[in-house]
């Protein structure tokens, strides 16, 4: 889910440029909105993610959105964080990051998180926190390895014509200028 901002739009083309299907909609807009939205695409099949600091912060705070998704879907949570080693930084509330051209990217997926439907709301805070830990851990790691992007360790991504799916390990390096064909 991504808010219906300037920003939102310019993360939601960013979701969809990994295979996610963009909803739009926020935890101080639109929130009940969105979460269907996001349900509903679930159901069909797709997979969904959500700018999960929300619309206000604060940066890299999750929300609870995520946690009560996972529970209604029963289909588990994973974070992700793509760090940039050239970028621009715009002066927004969340630092939005802007790859330079040729910047190179490392993309890292954390573990499923499974959230049973039959939680109360002392337990969520607790998969929110989960969340927020690997959240964390991901961050770190990516923003600790973007310089080595392009080594043995970490090879480049390409998209194929045939369309081609990510590596099966935990994370991926993306060229930043990668158009994706």
């Amino acid at each position: 889910m991504s808010s219906t901002s300037f920003d939102g739009e310019f993360t939601a083309r960013m979701i969809r440029r990994f295979g996610f299907v963009p909803i739009r909609g926020s935890s101080s807009r639109g929130a009940v909105r969105g979460l269907l939205g996001m349900r509903k695409e679930i159901e069909a099949g797709y997979t969904v993610a959500f700018t999960i600091d929300g619309p206000r912060g604060p940066r890299f705070i999750t929300k609870p959105g995520p946690v009560l998704l996972a529970r209604s879907s029963k289909v588990p949570m994973a974070v992700f964080h793509i760090a940039i080693d050239r970028k621009w930084t715009l002066n927004t509330w969340d630092r939005l990051l802007v790859p330079k051209p040729f910047s190179r990217a490392l993309m890292r997926v954390g573990s499923l998180i499974p959230v049973p439907e039959d939680i109360g709301s002392a337990d969520l805070e607790h998969y929110n926190a989960l969340l927020q830990s690997s959240l964390d851990r991901v961050k770190a790691f990516a923003e600790a390895n973007v310089e080595r992007v392009g080594s043995d360790q970490f090879p480049f991504f390409e998209r194929h014509k045939s369309g081609g799916t990510f590596p099966s390990s935990s994370h991926t390096s993306v060229p930043a200028n990668n158009s994706g064909t």
